[in-house]
Formats: structure tokens, C-alpha cells, sequence
């Protein structure tokens, strides 16, 4: 049987650092202050924005939120992030994706400072993510590295399969798996023979968005399975995309879903909270 990696309890912890951190900087008069802002009321959204609230108020960083109506137009929102950018008592800026149909996303990614894009979206973050500068990474694929590491997961000289290749997670996995010292194959949906090329794996991350999509017969014994997934069973259930009853049977290591990635990904935005303090030169 697989051994369980507990995202609750890392992600708990890599908080507790993130608390500490803001703690000595308050007594020496920093305050670290996120403002999110969600457009519209996507009930995942509206979720996703509340854990995010109540991450902040744990940590002990000062949140400003702004919610605005659906109607809202692409330059209004536009005018918000800009006036945001150009505050000093603002370090990091967030804008909850998905957006209503009428905005155009990447332009308010774009918008976004890059010394201020916790989310590590905005094209700059990416491209210093490629080339090692410093810069914001992805808050997923950040998580999934100190998923393994806490875990004592080796990566350098390992083979990774990385299974999609989104922007959001697939890509900077790859990258940073690479930064590792990890050898990282990316499959997709047009991979020839998706089993074998997974099956090379010592570290196996999914993100495909098919609920338990990956049985034991993509799984090389002994490996560590990472499951992005957020996905629904059959009854409704909250599932990855990996079927974990099949695969526990014969990974090395592996994360549940609730309670792997998922929580990973808020203790990294904190993480990444502390970080635009530091490219801020404050």
C-alpha cells in the first residue's frame, strides 16, 4: 500500500512559516497586503475566494477584497488593477479566473504588475520561470514541488511523466521538476501509447481533468502520483483524476483527493505573498 502525502499537514505547516515570517516583519513596521478581487458570483469562485480570505487571516496577512458585479466592464476592471498596481501599501494582486465571458483575461493578466502577480500567471513570471530568474511561480505546481520534497521524495535523476500540458500547471511542472534535476517527459492527448510512456515514471503528476482516468495499469510500481485533479465520480463524490483505490495498490507514494494538491495551492499563494514583499525592495 501506497504511502499517503498529506497536503493538509504540509500545507499547514509551509502556513505556519508564512505566519512567522509576517510576524517579524509587522515588528519591524511591514505589513503584507493581498487584494483579491472577483468579478461576477461563480459559486467555485466565490469558494475558492473565501479559503483564499481565511489563508490570509491565519497567516496574519491583510487581505482587501473586491467583489463587483457581473456587468462590470473590461476598462473598469482594467482602471481597479492599475490604481492597485500603483499603490505602495498593496504587494500582491490577485484577480479570481474564471472571468465573465464579456473580459478578455489575458489582457488583465498582462495588466497585472509583474512585481505584484502572486498567481505567477502574467507572461514576464513565466518567462523568468524558463529562464531561472527570480519571479513568481505558479502557485500548483510550486505546491507540488514541496509536495515531494516534505515528503522526501528524490527528484534529481528521476524520470517525471507530467500528464497535460496547460499553462497553468502542466508547463510550469515541467519546468520546475527540469529546475530539479528531475528528466520530465509532458504527455497529452495525442501521446502514442500514454500507458508505457507513464509507466517510465518514478514521478507521476496528472492533470488532466477526467475523473480517475488513471488506473494502476499507467503506474510503474514503487512510484509517487501526484493528482491534480478536481474532478466528480459517478455519485457525485469529489475525485482526482487518478483512480486512487486501484493505484494506492501499487504506488510508492501518493495524494488523495481532497486533501493532496488542492490545499498545497493556498500555502503557496501565502509563500508567494512574502515574495513580492521581497521583489518590491521592501
Amino acid at each position: 500500500m501506497a504511502k499517503i502525502i498529506d497536503g493538509k499537514a504540509i500545507s499547514k505547516a509551509i502556513k505556519d512559516e508564512v505566519k512567522q515570517q509576517v510576524e517579524e516583519w509587522k515588528q519591524q513596521g511591514i505589513t503584507v497586503t493581498l487584494a483579491v478581487i472577483q468579478v461576477g458570483s461563480n459559486q467555485a469562485s466565490t469558494v475558492y475566494v473565501n479559503n483564499k480570505k481565511k489563508a490570509c487571516e491565519y497567516t496574519g496577512i491583510r487581505s482587501f477584497s473586491y467583489e463587483l458585479p457581473e456587468e462590470t466592464t473590461q476598462e473598469e476592471l482594467l482602471s481597479l488593477v492599475r490604481e492597485l498596481n500603483d499603490r505602495e501599501d498593496v504587494n500582491g494582486i490577485l484577480v479570481q479566473l474564471p472571468l465573465p465571458a464579456h473580459m478578455d483575461e489575458d489582457e488583465v493578466i498582462r495588466t497585472i504588475s509583474p512585481k505584484k502577480d502572486v498567481d505567477g500567471f502574467h507572461p514576464q513570471s513565466v518567462g523568468a520561470l524558463c529562464i531561472g530568474q527570480p519571479g513568481f511561480v505558479s502557485c500548483t505546481p510550486a505546491g507540488i514541488i514541496e509536495l515531494l520534497k516534505r515528503s522526501g521524495v528524490e527528484i534529481a535523476g528521476r524520470e517525471c511523466v507530467v500528464i497535460g500540458r496547460s499553462n497553468i500547471v502542466g508547463k510550469p511542472m515541467a519546468i520546475l521538476l527540469l529546475r530539479e534535476n528531475g528528466t520530465v517527459t509532458v504527455a497529452h492527448s495525442k501521446t502514442a501509447d500514454l500507458k508505457a510512456v507513464a509507466r517510465r515514471a518514478d514521478i507521476l503528476v496528472v492533470a488532466v481533468g477526467k475523473a480517475k482516468m488513471i488506473t494502476s495499469e499507467y503506474v510503474k510500481p514503487g512510484a509517487a502520483v501526484i493528482d491534480v485533479g478536481m474532478d466528480r465520480d459517478e455519485n457525485n463524490r469529489l475525485c482526482g483524476d487518478v483512480d486512487f483505490e486501484d493505484v494506492e495498490k501499487v504506488a510508492g507514494s501518493i495524494t488523495p483527493v481532497p486533501g493532496g494538491v488542492g490545499p498545497m495551492t493556498i500555502a503557496m499563494l501565502m509563500h508567494n505573498c512574502l515574495e513580492s514583499v521581497k521583489l518590491q525592495g521592501k
